[in-house]
């Protein structure tokens, strides 16, 4: 089972990265099906450490198993992600990222408490058959 780790700093750069750290694992694994949803997940993730966690970043972990890929983000904020309910007059403030996390994963994802500090957030995607 591979697995790949990448170090996210606070900043406005570590989505896009990420993003790319993400598609570059995918396609070099010969997962290209899954390359679209896993980037746009994981963008959504390290965005969320980036704006809303405390602390000096996130780490993106990733694993190809034989049934699905999953990505975790770490961060060191404990209170976990909130899904806000969307509105016609919020919906350009956002608050869209764990609508879109949920559907494009089939609402295959979560959050724990990581020690020593902070939270995971994860995804997980089906293997295409």
């Amino acid at each position: 089972m591979p697995e790949y780790a990448l170090l996210c700093p606070p900043l406005a750069t570590s989505p896009c990265i990420a993003r790319d750290f993400v598609a570059s694992v995918l396609r070099a694994q010969r997962l290209d099906a899954l390359v679209d949803t896993a980037t746009l997940c994981t963008s959504e993730l390290v965005t969320n450490a980036c704006v809303h966690a405390k602390g000096d970043g996130s780490a993106l972990w990733l694993s190809v198993e034989p049934s699905r890929v999953r990505v975790i983000v770490y961060d060191g904020d404990e209170n976990p992600p909130v899904t806000r309910e969307l509105t016609p007059e919020g919906w350009e403030q956002g608050g869209r990222g764990l609508h879109l996390v949920d559907a494009l994963t089939d609402g295959r994802w979560g959050a724990v408490p990581s020690h020593p500090e902070g939270k995971a957030v994860w995804f997980d995607l089906s293997m295409p058959r």
